[in-house]
């Protein structure tokens, strides 16, 4: 389960559906998916490690 912050509703910890795991220009790792509600996408920065084990648990590889 990854969860990100929607920026239209301010709503936190909201889980995304159907997330993609990208890789920044910088390196890092983001989740990008759905909010249910709203239907806007919402974005959560992580490290590797999570990046790694959230592709294990069936989150889409987009890199």
């Amino acid at each position: 389960m990854i969860t990100g912050y929607c920026v239209k509703c301010k709503e936190k910890g909201v889980e995304l559906s159907a997330p993609e795991i990208h890789q920044t220009k910088r390196g890092g790792y983001m989740a990008k998916g759905k909010h249910e509600k709203c239907g806007t996408t919402v974005c959560a920065m992580m490290s590797k490690d999570n990046a790694e084990k959230a592709i294990q648990d069936g989150a889409t590889k987009a890199y």
